[in-house]
């Protein structure tokens, strides 16, 4: 009451009583942007890094640097707001500092005496006053990630609101004083004075809000971890690639996460740096894709051995996949006894879950959602029945069960994909019966009422034996390989487009018994490579030595037209993979008419010279080849349609600067 008498006293003598203010406008006061440097003028107490799709600040001190005067907030009255609210957009490294840090504290003159502050102490949070402290637990900040705080402080009562939560409400001893004199003080950002306790963190937003809770002013957010009240300019977003080639007004920093696989980068990775360990390079994120900063070109040297797999009898096809936090698998379609999952454990592939098949052919692993599965194609029957299998992981034992049953007609490959964030599945029905090889193959959709798959379209198919489904800018295609049709290997394969919410066809190529459609982009340009297996015809003669063919993506015909012949020997798979910058395709020779013990080619991208051959790797009757990389490098492994054995190679690299 005293308090209130002088100042009614102070404004009657004044003549002012009818213009009384409170000592500070009711407007939010960046605490923050008093201490960080304003367009392109450089201040070394600070850094500014960007993290997780927003910049912060790094304080580096000394803590003088980053202080400034009360006086100038508190311009009619020297008292601190009774009824405030104070906002803090932070994030603390993980794991936590094991000391105390101040976010911010305001002194009294030169001495160290303490009128305000907020404080940190490993998971918990001090609201300071005087010699008296509010303490909010487990308050669960130190993750890593950027968190906004409102406390607010309202009579008796402090009130913490983090990421527009709920509120957690503590009562104070006292209420807080309406007159605590700021006279003379001095506010310190990230510290008490002191080296000691300097925020280690970043901070993005501190804000004074006098006379009111703030969190009704920055809740509800779509973004509640970024909410804002007042951000200083200078930490806003501003585009990571400038519009001209000048560097941004104010050179900022990024976080390096050192990993050997490719993490994410999204919109909210925008900013971030990732330095592969496995391609030895820096890469920035720009908010949709990594972009190369400084890498060191990886070549490839040669190939060597590295696992005999054997397995339980030949496989017709691999298929690597991972599982996300579980690991690296791989599925075998092997002709009998079934076929077999295996993971990979200390750079090598051990035998995880045994699945009966009959006659597998081939393997898709393929995601719904967030559920996973895995199709496969059996080419056997079961009592009349020819039945293919969806299996689908459990991730409460960590293994493959069993999901839904289609009827198929000696199936030799599924492909999955997804269309406008529709889940398709493609069978290649290759005959029914012995000698009918013109029959429907089948298109499925997934159904989200029925969780299960649904014939959505058929389409009349000659023997098929491969579907390759891929895009090109806003158009999703579909393309066949049809082997036999009854007389002749010599027939068309049809490339088809979606469009109306059915599969048409775009193109027909003549194919020569094909058996596998590999698609692949160099730069700005599109190619399909068919792996022809054999030339039949009403002569009755076989030929295994013959052309399979790359086609490329004319722009102006808006055709396939063939780009390169190259001869194999039954080639039975194409697979593209990348070293560095460097593109390659490898070839699966399987039979000449005399032998099947072929070499198989790795072919290596030399532009105007097109692919030219570079190793011959010794094969048995290979069916398919799979490359795939993990922590420890790159990798092929073939199969073999003629022995139990599947071979594991690893690509022996070496890096040129």
């Amino acid at each position: 009451m005293l308090l209130h008498f002088e100042l009614l006293l102070c404004c009657i003598i004044s003549g002012c009583l009818s213009l009384w203010r409170p000592c500070t406008d009711l407007l939010p006061l960046d605490l923050l942007r008093r201490v960080v440097p304003a367009g392109d003028v450089y201040q070394s107490h600070v850094r500014l890094v960007q993290s997780q799709g927003a910049r912060g600040v790094k304080f580096s001190g000394p803590p003088q640097a980053l202080s400034f005067p009360a006086a100038p907030l508190f311009t009619n009255c020297n008292f601190f707001p009774a009824e405030f609210s104070i906002v803090v957009t932070l994030k603390i490294p993980q794991p936590a500092p094991n000391r105390d840090e101040y976010i911010f504290t305001l002194l009294d003159g030169d001495s160290n005496r303490l009128l305000l502050g907020l404080r940190l102490a490993r998971d918990k949070l001090h609201f300071l006053r005087s010699s008296r402290r509010v303490t909010f637990r487990a308050v669960g900040l130190a993750d890593g990630r950027w968190h906004t705080l409102v406390l607010a402080v309202t009579g008796q009562f402090s009130i913490l609101t983090v990421d527009c939560g709920i509120p957690l409400e503590l009562q104070m001893e006292k209420p807080f004083p309406e007159d605590l004199n700021t006279k003379g003080s001095t506010f310190f950002i990230g510290s008490r004075r002191r080296w000691n306790g300097l925020f280690s963190g970043l901070m993005r937003q501190l804000v004074l809000l006098p006379g009111s809770d703030a969190s009704s002013r920055v809740c509800p957010s779509s973004h509640p971890r970024l909410s804002i009240l007042s951000v200083p300019e200078v930490l806003l977003h501003l585009p990571i690639k400038p519009p001209t080639n000048e560097l941004p007004l104010y050179p900022y920093e990024a976080e390096v996460r050192v990993s050997p696989v490719v993490p994410l980068c999204g919109v909210g990775e925008e900013g971030q740096l990732w330095f592969s360990t496995v391609k030895r390079g820096l890469f920035l994120c720009d908010g949709n894709t990594w972009v190369t900063m400084l890498q060191e070109k990886e070549r490839l040297d040669y190939v060597e051995e590295h696992q005999d797999l054997f397995t339980v009898s030949e496989t017709f096809d691999i298929e690597v996949f991972s599982i996300p936090s579980v690991g690296l698998f791989m599925a075998t379609a092997n002709r009998d006894q079934g076929s077999t999952v295996y993971r990979w454990t200390n750079s090598r592939f051990e035998r995880y879950q045994n699945i009966s098949t009959l006659d597998a052919q081939a393997w898709k692993f393929f995601t719904v959602g967030k559920e996973i599965f895995l199709v496969v194609a059996n080419s056997g029957s079961n009592g009349g029945q020819e039945v293919s299998v969806i299996y689908r992981w459990n991730k409460r034992t960590l293994r493959f069960v069993v999901y839904q049953k289609l009827q198929t007609h000696s199936a030799r490959d599924w492909e999955a994909f997804h269309i406008h964030n529709e889940a398709f599945l493609a069978v290649a029905n290759h005959r029914q019966g012995e000698m009918n090889h013109n029959i429907d193959s089948v298109i499925y959709k997934w159904n989200p009422n029925t969780r299960s798959f649904e014939v959505n379209q058929t389409i009349a198919t000659s023997g098929a034996y491969d579907w390759e489904f891929f895009t090109i800018g806003p158009f999703y295609f579909l393309v066949v390989a049809n082997t036999f049709n009854g007389k002749s290997t010599v027939i068309n394969s049809t490339i088809y487009i979606w469009l109306g919410g059915t599969f048409q066809p775009f193109q027909s190529i003549m194919t020569t018994g094909a058996i596998d459609w590999e698609m692949f982009q160099i730069g700005n340009r599109f190619f399909l490579a068919v792996a022809n297996s054999q030339r039949l015809d009403g002569s009755g003669s076989i030929l295994y030595n013959i052309n399979s063919t790359i086609y490329e993506l004319n722009m102006t015909s808006q055709t396939f037209v063939k780009f390169q012949d190259i001869t194999t020997s039954s080639a039975l798979d194409w697979e593209f993979f990348t070293v560095g910058d460097d593109k390659f395709l490898v070839v699966a020779n399987s039979y000449d008419g005399n032998s099947y013990s072929l070499n198989s080619v790795i072919y290596r991208w030399q532009g105007y010279e097109r692919f030219v051959p570079v190793h011959t790797l010794s094969t048995n009757g290979c069916r398919d080849w799979e490359f795939f990389t993990s922590s420890d490098g790159s990798y092929l492994i073939s199969s073999s349609a003629r022995q139990a054995l599947s071979k594991i190679l690893r690509l022996r690299t070496y890096y040129q600067h």
